[in-house]
């Protein structure tokens, strides 16, 4: 069998060697002399480039040039919590919730496990003459925005509220994914969107952000310092909005000053899909596409995802910028590229030989359970937690229990078995009887295709003298059903959402296609034939729903249809008379487009209650409920268009739960059954009715592909819920500060100064803490010095436990604009029932720093200070003070 030479690799050697006239090979062509530093050799190949060449190389897309070596390369590519983008990836939970276990080696273990993934799937594509958007070494994550609002649909994507917890999560992330070897980097991580960004998403490619110089270096900045600083990240991404006037894309102050003549950053700068469109044509900064592109290098933005580079050309023959500086923009590039190996023999890369099977390698998926259960928040429980198995029965009620997309957020691969909350709390029950009714839609005017329940297997058959059950599918790799199929089989039911992966994807992986019977991601098409059995006689419901394109026929006639590109799932209705002992003929086809891929075909039989009247009846037959709700990332998330009660844009314009959950909810409660609620959601809610009413509610963020399991086994008491808020949470009716203001005053535990529904770093556990004594190995330190803190805490319950030991400070005699408090340490630590340890903190005088907008850089006030320690932002269990010594001159 012939081996297949990576293309890449055949194209440098064929175009690099040139033949002396003699006929004798030459030497290689220097940019591929791995004796010369990377940057040497970037500059030597950019030196041999046209104008022309190196502006295509400066965009995300960038072509092959071929005469060089140079292969096509994609810069974009995602893995905020798993690999994006690119087919099967093991799915941990969303940022948001690594966030929220307050573990910062686990969150190492995660980037880790992301980069060997990500490494392996390059190397595949390439050996696939593959070189598109989604299958390079270059990420554009962790986003390491402030999420200073909860109203902001976007926040999900991040490590929180907090810039110190935000910096510690994500330099372990950066460390992750860029690897540890001295000569090459795994991949490239992106710090991501410096520095002032945080919504709102309809305003983004227009707006001005004017924070107080304070605020930008106490609260914006910290945390894309210490990436750049100590986490080393190769990338940034600038944002699409302005910040005092300059786009952030093309910031003098933030790029040049601040980024690289400041912080001594080395490496590239990307801007954020089509920011540099904003600067001319909705910031208006300049006017032309030329001066916007000009205007964007010179400032520092050395890459661009979009297409307005292709102008430089032009803007070097009007005078708007040199070709030196375009030099040296691309020579960054290629340096970053050489960086990565990709110009160099695959033998040499350590990272080169990483095997495909480790994607969704089983260590993986282990892993993405253990991020799910230490995600999980205990915000509430009366002490109906953990659930007896002594139970006869449970009711599961809400829209978000059997939905997959509860488990993902935004930004995530597709994988291999997701376990829904329904599917763990099955699980985990080992006896008990699960019944499920999903009640209502996830909110109110949204045509929800997942809540009509799937027509089920025994009620199809592929044709009418098959013993099989199910409908025949016919795969094909093209749009519009032409060709021969490239895979035939039966499919069960009907209910698929492929997202931006290939529906065989998953086939091929458990051995149920084999090489040939692929389809791809995008433009393919699916036919399914059979017989339907109705029951019973009567009126039914049909239901069909399709990210992109569905048609539906019924004995030959076409009874729905929407063969239409869409960028969301499209449903559709039709209700007709079927008599029981008749066979149908069904035909179901189906297209997708480009990016999410689903379908779905539900009925509703006769006689079948409303679904909240089910849900009711359902749980009046249990001994409890567990109601399953809040959001997915299907109403909040990046610019949407979605525009229901409650949502706008991806934002949310309310709090609370939506309002057709919070009926449900409460038409549950008034049953008398004691309900537990599992919220899914990426931000802040406010559940003050439930606080006061229901037994316990458990937060569950976006759990990742393994968050049905955790859930199952948190509600039970296989494991002790140890998670941590990484953001308050507030009340409906506490006023916010107007969500376009980005001064921090009222806004999260630093600057509000109100009493939460929720504290950050509050979490409650099956067990109980106490903690001794605190001591200070010092009572006065200099304002560049250091103090030991350490604390005895110790598990006085009858459960193994973590307890999340954090460690804030306050100034005692607190100026105007002082925080309230910030934290300046944690530590998660698993005890024994019993067990007791010592927990031991080294505080910098340096993390006690303000800035000082008098003498415009930071100090370290001198007085008095006071360092708590406890197990939330709320909750100083002990508390000490200490003293900073005025700084002698």
């Amino acid at each position: 069998m012939m081996t297949r030479r990576p293309m890449f690799h055949t194209l440098a050697l064929c175009a690099a060697i040139a033949l002396s006239p003699a006929g004798h090979a030459a030497e290689p062509a220097p940019w591929l002399d791995t004796s010369a530093s990377f940057e040497t050799r970037a500059a030597a190949l950019v030196a041999q480039m046209t104008l022309e060449e190196k502006a295509a190389q400066m965009q995300n897309a960038a072509p092959a040039i071929e005469r060089l070596g140079v292969p096509a390369y994609d810069w974009w590519n995602e893995g905020l919590h798993g690999v994006a983008r690119a087919g099967q990836a093991t799915v941990f939970p969303q940022a948001i919730g690594l966030a929220a276990t307050f573990d910062v080696p686990l969150m190492g273990q995660v980037a880790t496990s992301i980069s060997d993934e990500a490494r392996a799937k390059h190397h595949q594509f390439v050996r696939e003459g593959e070189h598109g958007r989604y299958q390079g070494l270059t990420f554009w994550s962790p986003n390491i925005n402030i999420f200073r609002d909860p109203r902001w649909g976007r926040g999900q994507e991040t490590y929180g509220e907090d810039p110190y917890l935000t910096a510690r999560m994500g330099i372990a992330f950066v460390h992750g994914l860029q690897g540890d070897d001295p000569k090459y980097r795994k991949l490239d991580a992106t710090a991501k969107h410096l520095a002032v960004h945080s919504g709102p998403e309809a305003d983004r490619h227009h707006f001005d952000a004017q924070p107080s110089r304070r605020d930008l270096y106490d609260t914006y900045l910290p945390a894309f310092e210490a990436l750049v600083k100590e986490g080393q990240v190769d990338a940034v991404m600038g944002a699409y909005n302005r910040v005092y006037g300059e786009s952030a894309s093309a910031s003098h102050f933030l790029l040049r000053d601040v980024l690289r003549r400041d912080w001594g950053f080395k490496g590239y700068v990307v801007s954020d899909c089509w920011a540099i469109v904003d600067i001319w044509k909705h910031h208006k900064i300049v006017p032309t596409r030329e001066a916007a592109a000009a205007l964007a290098v010179k400032n520092g933005t050395e890459l661009e995802c979009g297409q307005e580079y292709a102008t430089l050309p032009a803007a070097v023959k009007q005078g708007l910028i040199s070709e030196a500086e375009i030099d040296d923009a691309v020579t960054r590039l290629f340096t970053a590229r050489m960086r990565l190996g990709m110009f160099d023999p695959p033998e040499q890369v350590r990272w080169a030989r990483i095997p495909p099977d480790v994607n969704q390698a089983p260590a993986h998926d282990a892993l993405a359970l253990q991020a799910a259960r230490e995600s999980l928040v205990l915000l509430k429980n009366d002490g109906v937690l953990p659930l007896p198995r002594t139970l006869k029965r449970i009711a599961v009620v809400g829209p978000t229990a059997d939905d997959t997309m509860a488990l993902l957020g935004n930004y995530f691969g597709t994988p291999a078995a997701p376990v829904t909350i329904l599917q763990g709390i099955r699980d985990a029950a080992k006896g008990v009887e699960v019944r499920y009714a999903r009640g209502v839609d996830l909110v109110e005017g949204r045509d929800d295709p997942d809540a009509t329940p799937l027509i089920e297997a025994a009620y199809l058959r592929p044709a009418a003298d098959s013993p099989e059950r199910g409908l025949r599918g016919e795969y094909f790799r093209s749009a519009d059903l032409s060709g021969t199929p490239a895979l035939v089989r039966t499919d069960a039911q009907i209910g698929f959402r492929w997202d931006r992966g290939s529906p065989t994807d998953n086939l091929m992986a458990r051995g149920e296609a084999g090489p040939g019977q692929g389809v791809p991601n995008d433009h393919f098409s699916i036919r399914w034939t059979g017989q339907l059995l109705p029951p019973v006689s009567g009126r039914y419901r049909i239901e069909a729903a399709a990210d992109d394109g569905f048609r539906l026929y019924v004995d030959g006639m076409r009874v729905l249809e929407h063969w239409a590109d869409s960028d969301r799932m499209q449903s559709g209705g039709v209700e007709l008379d079927l008599q029981a002992g008749q066979a149908y003929d069904l035909r179901l086809e189906y297209y997708d487009a480009e990016r999410d891929a689903g379908v779905r075909l539900g009925w509703r039989m006769p006689g079948a209650k409303p679904p909240f009247e089910e849900a009711l009846d359902t749980a009046r037959s249990a001994d409890v409920v567990v109601f399953v709700g809040g959001l997915t990332g299907d109403v909040e998330g990046e610019e949407m268009k979605v525009n229901y009660p409650g949502f706008a844009g991806g934002d949310r314009t309310d709090l609370r739960l939506p309002a057709t959950q919070r009926a449900l909810l409460k038409a549950l409660h008034a049953t008398g059954k004691p309900v537990v609620m599992v919220l899914t959601g990426g931000s802040a809610m406010a559940v003050e009715w439930a606080q006061a009413n229901l037994s316990a509610i458990l937060m569950g963020w976006y759990p990742g592909q393994r968050g049905g399991t955790a859930v199952g086994e948190a509600l039970f008491g296989d494991i002790n819920p140890g998670g941590r808020l990484p953001v308050t949470f507030y009340t409906a009716d506490q006023a916010m500060p107007a969500f376009d203001d980005y001064s921090m005053e009222g806004r999260t535990y630093r600057y509000f100064r109100g009493t939460p529904l929720y504290p950050f770093g509050h979490g409650l556990s099956y067990t109980r803490f106490d903690y001794g004594k605190l001591r200070l190995d010092a009572s006065r330190i200099a304002d560049d010095g250091r103090l030991k803190v350490s604390v005895k805490v110790a598990n006085a319950g009858k459960r193994d436990g973590d307890e999340v030991v954090q460690l804030y400070v306050r100034r005692v005699a607190a100026g105007p604009g002082d925080a309230v408090q910030a934290l300046r340490g944690f530590q998660r630590v698993h005890l024994a029932a019993g067990e007791q340890r010592t927990v031991d903190f080294e505080l910098d005088a340096q993390a006690l720093r303000q800035y000082d907008e008098t003498r415009s850089s930071y100090v370290v006030p001198a007085g008095e200070y006071e360092v708590r320690l406890g197990g939330s932002s709320a909750d100083a269990r002990v508390l000490k003070r200490f003293t900073v010594e005025a700084k002698r001159d």
